[in-house]
């Protein structure tokens, strides 16, 4: 299997180097301890099983930690599950890198930097340009490098730039069909609305949530920010204020994590918009890797549904 994990069928013989995402102690019906592997690759990842595991095993299988293992694919409730029959830890000479096993967004980080500033350019409102201004100066590093999730969509290397100018271009169609929204204010809302998430996420490598994050969460962090940062560039104005808003209710509804309802037209859009990018990344992804009257595996954040990939193709 040459194409990587993402695209391994069950009944496939794994023999390749993997990344550790993460690692949980179990116990067995039997009473012996487990680990229960997310393992990844720069295609995608997979749940393994490492039986009878040893208190060594504990403390050498740990999450960052690059592994040669051999193993096969099988299926567990829909799922595909690797089963181990040999791992040992990477050394040196086997010349691989944490790099090597992180996914990374299909897009440049140039063209995404194009992308965004062309749509700051667009901006007419001078209080929505310079907040945004302000934040893309203060975050532009990480903005470009982080993802824009632990797992389900955009979970990759620049994933949150590339989530956010998927999202500006949806924008701007919509836009052309809808004349009367307040293209400003979506724009504006669309590029801070994940913002946050550089202070909810601890980065690009094995993407886990900060204490913060965990405490706080990505919205109301950036809503804070926003207020903050009208007050250091002496704005004021109902603009911060919608703005705001925008941000506290893109998630929709309080089941989804979202503090207030969408209670202005923009910030329903925001929200209609976040969830056809998210959604559409998802089903990509995991159609990209089955073959034509196939379905994929069940994916969870889509109420747990298999999708088919018909057998005809578009010409």
């Amino acid at each position: 299997m040459n194409k990587g994990i993402g695209y391994a069928n069950v009944g496939d013989a794994i023999d390749s180097f993997m990344l550790i995402k993460d690692a949980a102690k179990g116990v067995a019906s039997n009473g012996k301890p487990f680990l229960t592997l997310i393992l990844r690759d720069a295609t995608g990842e997979i749940e393994a099983k490492l039986w009878d595991a040893s208190k060594e095993d504990e403390t050498v299988f740990i999450p960052e930690q690059i592994i040669k293992l051999a193993g096969e694919v099988n299926q567990f409730r829909g799922k595909s599950q690797l089963k181990i029959l040999s791992v040992r830890p990477a050394q040196p000479t086997d010349g691989v890198h944490i790099t090597d096993f992180v996914e990374k967004a299909p897009v440049e980080k140039e063209v995404l930097t194009e992308k965004l500033t062309e749509v700051i350019f667009e901006m007419k409102n001078p209080t929505l340009q310079r907040i945004v201004r302000a934040f893309i100066k203060k975050y532009q590093e990480a903005l470009l490098t982080y993802p824009a999730a632990t797992r389900n969509h955009h979970e990759y290397v620049s994933g949150l730039a590339h989530h956010i100018v998927s999202m500006l271009q949806i924008a701007r169609e919509l836009h052309k069909l809808y004349p009367e929204l307040n293209k400003d204010l979506l724009y504006a809302g669309i590029i801070l609305h994940d913002l946050g998430k550089i202070r909810e996420l601890s980065g690009v490598i094995t993407t886990s949530y900060t204490i913060e994050g965990k405490l706080l969460g990505h919205i109301p962090m950036m809503v804070e920010e926003i207020g903050l940062m009208a007050k250091e560039l002496q704005i004021e104005g109902e603009e911060v204020l919608i703005l705001q808003h925008l941000i506290l209710s893109h998630h929709g509804k309080a089941e989804w994590g979202s503090p207030k309802p969408p209670l202005v037209r923009e910030a329903e859009l925001l929200h209609l918009i976040d969830l056809i990018d998210a959604k559409m990344n998802m089903l990509n992804r995991a159609l990209d890797k089955v073959k034509p009257g196939e379905f994929t595996e069940r994916l969870f954040a889509m109420d747990n549904r298999a999708f088919y990939k018909p057998l005809f193709e578009e010409n």
